[in-house]
């Protein structure tokens, strides 16, 4: 019972390995790994220029500091 285990991890690491080793080979065929600054810049424009950031997050508030009692 115990091999069955080890059988079934073992099939299954091969096909996470050949899958992985599948999709490099696709995305290399197909030119996915050429040019990535480009495909990084592809989602800024005019209204959202590269090394300009356009949001922001909302300005925390302070919270009062508590008054002492004068004694």
């Amino acid at each position: 019972m115990e091999w069955l285990f080890y059988i079934i991890a073992f099939v299954i690491g091969v096909a996470i390995t050949a899958s992985a080793v599948y999709a490099l080979h696709w995305s290399s065929k197909h030119g996915q790994l050429r040019d990535f600054e480009k495909g990084a810049a592809s989602i800024f424009d005019e209204k959202e220029p590269i090394g300009r950031p356009t949001d922001f997050f909302p300005q925390k508030r302070r919270k009062p500091k508590p008054t002492t009692p004068a004694t």
